[in-house]
């Protein structure tokens, strides 16, 4: 029977090997560490996300007055505010001018409200009239939260129609993405039909 030689691994040879195998894995737990930690920053910061949004937006009541006729008329005390580019949220001044609105459209219980919204002329018409929407129901939600009450606040989009200036410049452009709070006495209760209006 062939007798079969064993050759010796050189010592230096098997601590090279050694030392590979330990790096490598160091590498491996470093990088499992790393994507740990990046883990439980990433869940850190939805559940900070998640706490910060504001509890009350759920309950807004989202039946709106009716917005048909044109008898809705603007008036001194309530004031327009203004939009940062692309976008439908509120500034701080803003805010500060829709409570000073809230206000007067709770003393005033005989009126409906529409809030209209408007964009300057960037954009489609498409995109500026879902734009325009978002930001009237935007204002809509934070008058809610303020007490106006819901079924009072109607909203529409005129998107870039309607521009207070047609100027092709940033002040120009910055007048025209506004939401407009214009009011109406309630409209009245609509008339019965002759079917409706029999007794049994």
């Amino acid at each position: 029977m062939p007798t079969i030689r064993m050759e010796r691994t050189h010592p230096r040879l098997w601590a090279l090997a050694v030392v590979s195998a330990c790096a490598l894995a160091a590498s491996g737990c470093a990088t499992a560490s790393r994507r740990a930690k990046a883990k439980a920053a990433r869940d850190k910061s939805a559940a900070a996300e998640e706490t910060a949004r504001p509890a009350e937006v759920p309950d807004v009541d989202v039946t709106e007055a009716s917005v048909r006729g044109n008898e809705f008329a603007t008036v001194p005390e309530l004031e327009t505010i203004h939009f940062d580019y692309d976008s439908a949220d509120l500034a701080d001044a803003a805010a500060q001018t829709l409570k000073k609105n809230a206000a007067y459209l709770k003393s005033q219980s005989g009126l409906d409200a529409l809030v209209a919204g408007f964009c300057d002329d960037r954009g489609t018409v498409e995109y500026n009239l879902a734009l325009g929407q978002k930001r009237a129901k935007e204002v809509r939600e934070y008058y809610i939260r303020l007490g106006v009450p819901a079924a009072a606040l109607g909203t529409i989009s005129y998107g870039k129609e309607s521009p207070l200036c047609s100027d092709a410049n940033d002040e120009c452009r910055a007048r025209n993405r506004r939401a407009e709070t214009k009011v109406r006495a309630h409209a009245a209760p609509e008339p019965a039909t002759a079917a409706e209006s029999v007794q049994p």
